[in-house]
This record gives C-alpha cells, sequence and structure tokens, in this order.
C-alpha cells in the first residue's frame, strides 16, 4: 500500500472511530461501571469483532451479506435484540458503592470481551459500510492480502486510541458518582442510548451503507 493511500485511510479511520456508535456507547458504558482498567478487556472485544468484519469483507462474504436479504436481517435484528438486552441491563443495574474491589466482580474478563465483541460483530451495517469503503484504498493490482492486513491494523489500533479515550472519560466521571441517585441517573441515560442504538440499527435497510 502506498503511504500516501495509507494516510488517506488513516484520516478516514479517525472519523469513522470517532462516529458514536454502538461500541463508543459500550466503552463509555463499560468505564462508568467499571473503571480504565477493566474497560480495556470489553475494547479487546470490540476489537476481535472488527477484525472479524474486516476478515469477513476480505473474504467477500461481505458482498454476500450485502446481497442476501435473509442474512443481513438475521445479523441485524439479532444486534437489535442484543442492544436492548445491554439497555434493560443497564436500567436494571443497582447502585453500587464505587471502588476498585466492586468494580473488578461485577463481570468477569471473559464477559466483557464476549460483550464487545458482540457488540461489533451482531452489526451487519458496518459490514456492508466497509464493503463500500474498503476497496477505494486497495490497489487491484498489487497483493490484497497484505493491503488488507495493513487496513485491518491500521483500524485496530485507531479503534483502541478511540474507545480508550470514551472509556477513560466515563471512568473519570465514575469517580464524581458517589450518590446511588447519581448514579441510578447516570445508568438509565446510557441504557436510553443503548436502546436509541438499536432504534437505529432497526431503521438500517440492506441498501444502506452509511
Amino acid at each position: 500500500m502506498a503511504w500516501q493511500m495509507w494516510f488517506a485511510f488513516f484520516g478516514a479511520a479517525w472519523v469513522i472511530s470517532l462516529s458514536p456508535g454502538a461500541g463508543a456507547i459500550a466503552s463509555m458504558s463499560t468505564g462508568l461501571s467499571h473503571g480504565l482498567r477493566r474497560g480495556y478487556w470489553n475494547i479487546l472485544g470490540l476489537q476481535i469483532g472488527l477484525l472479524l468484519q474486516v476478515v469477513i469483507v476480505a473474504a467477500g462474504v461481505g458482498a454476500l451479506l450485502a446481497s442476501s436479504a435473509l442474512a443481513f436481517t438475521v445479523i441485524k435484528w439479532f444486534g437489535v435484540a442484543y442492544l436492548v438486552y445491554l439497555g434493560i441491563r443497564q436500567w436494571r443495574a443497582a447502585p453500587t458503592e464505587v471502588s476498585a474491589e466492586t468494580d473488578s466482580r461485577r463481570h468477569s474478563a471473559a464477559a466483557l470481551v464476549t460483550r464487545g465483541f458482540l457488540v461489533n460483530a451482531s452489526n451487519p451495517k458496518a459490514v456492508v459500510f466497509m464493503l463500500a469503503v474498503l476497496p477505494q484504498f486497495l490497489d487491484p493490482t498489487a497483493p490484497l492480502v497484505p493491503q488488507y492486513a495493513i487496513i485491518a491494523a491500521t483500524m485496530i489500533a485507531v479503534d483502541v486510541m478511540v474507545m480508550t479515550g470514551y472509556t477513560g472519560l466515563a471512568a473519570r466521571v465514575l469517580r464524581m458518582m458517589r450518590s446511588p441517585k447519581q448514579q441510578r441517573v447516570t445508568g438509565r441515560v446510557f441504557s436510553g442510548l443503548f436502546f436509541t442504538a438499536a432504534a437505529f440499527l432497526s431503521l438500517v435497510h440492506r441498501g444502506a451503507t452509511a
């Protein structure tokens, strides 16, 4: 991949990652509930899901997903259901005393990784979006596998930084959330954000790539 092309994609990757979405909401929610250190497990899961999306596009399965109404619909509604599930859990979460011990007990590392993975992996819109965007940064005359590897590494590196920022920002807010009332209100705000993300995903059609 030429340096000029990589720099162009590097800028695009920042725009894509900074755009508010389910991953950003999940990162802020995890940072609020668990703090930055444990929030990295959620970020790891998000990146595994992101890598899966790139592999799907590189393998050509993304084209099938874009053309198959059934496949797109099944994955879309799974994603909607999972975001609603996260919203309900956030809404029903009981206020707890903020401490490192409490944070470490609330969810295991594996549960946080799984949660992050499912948030990204269950979003067919992202796969279709990548299918429309990524080929613009590829040189068809050069080997594609190394180019996709560079693209994946760049997207993951940028997304880790962005999601760390979202998680860290929420974790700093966590230190100020001492009273049960404050925690309840904040939790329900994030619950509403999950429900909103689910509503937007439910409105996505197979032909929509942005």
